[in-house]
């Protein structure tokens, strides 16, 4: 506690948080250099076409809807830790590869998809095991905090890296630029090591799983268990509807940003990466502003706000141009950044308060597969849209499905309520929702 009774901030009073934060804004960064150099390698380097790109950016989602569902179970039987352990070992070995690959003379499209998808199976097994530790971490009354700390931070870390990763692929090359991703998941493995926290439960393992013959058999019952939770609840089925609609419109865009950027406006990669990054500082105001916002208006009120106000701000992107027509997309990318990180924190802080924790990997697993497995198909589109009518308009086309989406929370229980529940009733007939003051309740 401080002088004035306040609580300390968890970074400098909670070490084990203050490691996980560290290696995750590690990862951030380096992700978002990637995010920028792998799409410039596959343009400048190996003159890819439109296409390829968008399969590109498919192939680093594609796992979700492979692994996605069997990861949960695995996570929820496994150590978390050790689960992030492995899968930063393994994207740290692979990261490395692209370099080392253009300095042999051997880079290839084939081999950055293979990254990409191999890459991506990591980041699956990484970000459920993720989801799942931090409520184990933190008490519940630090949740929320630690919810927007690591928001924010992973917000700023892209900013960053957006910027590095243009500047990088102009001074020393794209491939070079993957280079600092994988030095990014060696910071992360030297962190995520130092964490004395071990997990004070661990998932009961049924005689089925145990015996080896029955396993088969207990993971599809465990894979189904969690997908039943999210099909049969109304506030889980309604968010991972929206993030699987929302997912679909932003991977669209963002999977030919840098051809747009580069070929349609004309920019050059440093600039690219300079631009990008401040549209993407947006994604730190937002993580600022979510607690304080839902503290004022309500959770599910402020989802909307954050959800559908601010990206529809999307629509200016497609106008981007030279000279001052630029702050097109900054002032576009802004406010997708900010809506989308702040909504992301209020979601988070709903499903580590609503899901039961022996649950939670499963839960997270079966809503993130139906979240994520919209991107690679939303890549896959932009990319024939790209090559079919052209990058401008294809840009309008996914830019528009932003603010869009966010009409499915509008018109379901999200949109009648002035807060998100804390707790998950049994199954059973499903209570009226609580109404926003001077509003009539309805069923949903």
């Amino acid at each position: 506690m401080t002088r004035d009774g306040r609580r300390r901030s968890l970074l400098r009073r909670h070490r084990d948080f203050r490691l996980l934060w560290c290696g995750e804004t590690a990862g951030k960064f380096g992700a978002s250099v990637t995010g920028v150099a792998m799409p410039l390698v596959a343009v400048s380097e190996l003159h890819a076409s439109t296409f390829q790109i968008g399969l590109l950016s498919a192939a680093a989602w594609a796992p979700w809807l492979v692994m996605g569902l069997p990861a949960g179970v695995w996570v929820d039987r496994l150590p978390r830790r050790t689960v992030m352990l492995v899968a930063a070992a393994v994207s740290l070995v692979l990261f490395t590869a692209v370099p080392a690959a253009a300095w042999a003379g051997r880079l290839s499209t084939g081999l950055l998809l293979a990254v990409a998808l191999l890459t991506g199976t990591a980041a699956v097994f990484f970000q459920t095991a993720y989801t799942a530790y931090l409520p184990d971490l933190l008490s519940p009354a630090d949740q929320p905090e630690g919810n927007a700390k690591l928001h924010g931070s992973a917000s700023a870390a892209q900013i960053v890296g957006l910027g590095s990763g243009g500047l990088v692929a102009q001074l020393a090359g794209a491939a070079n630029g993957m280079l600092a991703n994988a030095a990014t998941f060696l910071v992360s493995l030297l962190c995520l090591g130092r964490i004395r926290h071990r997990e004070t439960r661990t998932a009961p393992t049924t005689p089925a799983a145990r015996d080896g013959r029955g396993a088969d058999r207990a993971l599809r019952r465990e894979i189904g268990e969690g997908l039943r939770l999210v099909a049969r609840d109304r506030w889980l089925r309604t968010l991972t509807l929206y993030g699987a609609t929302c997912n679909l419109a932003l991977m669209g865009y963002q999977s030919i940003l840098v051809a747009f950027l580069v070929r349609e406006v004309g920019l050059a990669p440093g600039t690219v990466g300079g631009l990008v990054a401040a549209a993407g500082s947006g994604g730190v105001l937002g993580a600022f502003a979510a607690r304080r916002v839902a503290a004022r208006v309500g959770t599910a009120r402020a989802m909307i706000l954050f959800e559908l106000g601010l990206p529809a701000l999307a629509l200016l992107i497609p106008l981007t141009g030279t000279g001052a027509g630029v702050l097109c997309y900054a002032v576009g990318g802004f406010g997708v950044s900010a809506g989308v990180v702040a909504g992301n924190v209020i979601k988070s802080g709903f499903q580590q308060h609503y899901c039961p924790p022996e649950l939670l990997g499963r839960i997270t697993a079966s809503a993130a597969v139906l979240n994520y497995g919209t991107i690679p198909v939303g890549a896959l589109l932009a990319g024939v849209l790209g090559t079919a009518v052209g990058l401008r308009p294809a840009m309008w086309i996914t830019t528009a499905g932003v603010p869009l989406a966010a009409l499915v929370l509008l018109f379901s229980p999200v949109g009648r309520v002035r807060d998100l529940p804390t707790v998950r009733r049994p199954a059973g007939p499903a209570p009226a929702p609580v109404p926003a003051p001077g509003t009539t309740a309805t069923t949903a």
